[in-house]
């Protein structure tokens, strides 16, 4: 089975409809077949940070999406252990030129991690480390 790497603005494209990376995630989700989702709880706290100012249905709706994310059994959450931390700060400090959030910079370990290829995302820094981006 083919994993995949679902980033913040796959998210934030599916949850909101009004989302510029809407069509894209949606397009993108549907053309992935026998594919795992992995992602991580340092993403998901991105997600309901960005929806945290858009009022009280797109906050609901985020929440809703986070939980079932959290209990879908096709998606793999890597929690932020002290040590996955840590080397996402180093990626961070390594790459002082880019613009990486220290949540891409997770992102990009567990990607080399677990040798996925494919990222849920149109975010150009993904792009810059040598992914491909599915949006």
């Amino acid at each position: 089975m083919n994993q995949v790497f679902a980033d913040t603005q796959f998210f934030v494209g599916i949850i909101n409809p009004h989302d510029q990376w809407h069509e894209q995630a949606i397009l993108a989700e549907a053309q992935l077949t026998n594919s795992r989702y992995v992602t991580s709880e340092s993403v998901l706290t991105e997600v309901l940070t960005f929806f945290c100012e858009y009022g009280p249905e797109l906050r609901l709706r985020s929440v809703g999406a986070v939980e079932l994310i959290l209990n879908d059994s096709n998606t793999d959450v890597v929690s932020i252990s002290r040590s996955v931390f840590l080397e996402g700060v180093r990626l961070y400090k390594e790459r002082p030129d880019k613009g990486y959030s220290l949540t891409d910079c997770i992102s990009m370990n567990i990607c080399r991690e677990r040798e996925i290829t494919q990222i849920l995302s149109g975010d150009p820094h993904f792009r810059q480390e040598g992914f491909v981006t599915l949006m």
